[in-house]
């Protein structure tokens, strides 16, 4: 049975959507549908997850899309806008890991220059004891490398971690390497998780 807990960040502690700013940068949905599926994708942000800063990026991508700068720099300016607020369950779910004495460490793909703000989304980040954030390291989840990080750092076996996120690629990758997972889909899925594993 794990004896520790290493979260994901974005859509498991806090809600995080591209869409809920260019909901208000794009207003007309069909021109939003085709800006972040051919324009500010996921795969074009991937990189600053990995150490390149905003401002090269978008500086990048607004070279090919000049028709599109203003929208793709409010990527950089207005990103604290894609979050919507923490998730009250996994709030809940750390506290009462806390007060059970349940160490706690998080992992998440995240450029280092939004790191700090984002820590300060909600006070269960401040119960964490340690983090390894992907835009510090220079490697992204679901590679290997960053999960045996986490190990090393925080001095740890895989099968010691109940690892919970939302994505399905990031959670095969560590079953893989032997650690127990949850797949974040459902917040009230979640203390049936931890309770059924007896860590509260």
């Amino acid at each position: 049975m794990p004896k520790a807990l290493l979260w994901d960040f974005g859509n498991v502690i806090v809600r995080w959507n591209p869409r809920t700013l260019y909901e208000k940068v794009i207003p007309d949905p069909v021109a939003r549908d085709r800006f972040l599926n051919d324009v500010c994708t996921l795969a074009w942000h991937g990189p600053t997850d990995c150490g390149v800063t905003f401002a090269e990026n978008c500086s990048a991508l607004a070279a090919k899309h000049p028709e599109h700068e203003a929208e793709i720099w409010a990527w950089h300016h207005r990103w604290d806008e894609m979050f919507s607020g923490a998730i009250a369950e996994t709030e809940a779910a750390i506290e009462a890991l806390h007060a059970r004495g349940v160490p706690q460490f998080g992992l998440s793909n995240i450029s280092h220059e939004t790191l700090d703000s984002t820590l300060a989304m909600s006070p269960a980040f401040g119960r964490l004891s340690g983090v390894v954030a992907s835009g510090l390291e220079g490697v992204m989840k679901p590679d290997p490398a960053i999960f045996h990080l986490c190990c090393e750092r925080f001095e740890m076996a895989p099968s010691d971690f109940l690892f919970v996120d939302d994505s399905a690629r990031n959670i095969a990758a560590a079953q893989a390497l032997g650690f127990d997972t949850h797949h974040f889909t459902d917040p009230a899925d979640l203390q049936p998780a931890l309770e059924r594993r007896g860590l509260i």
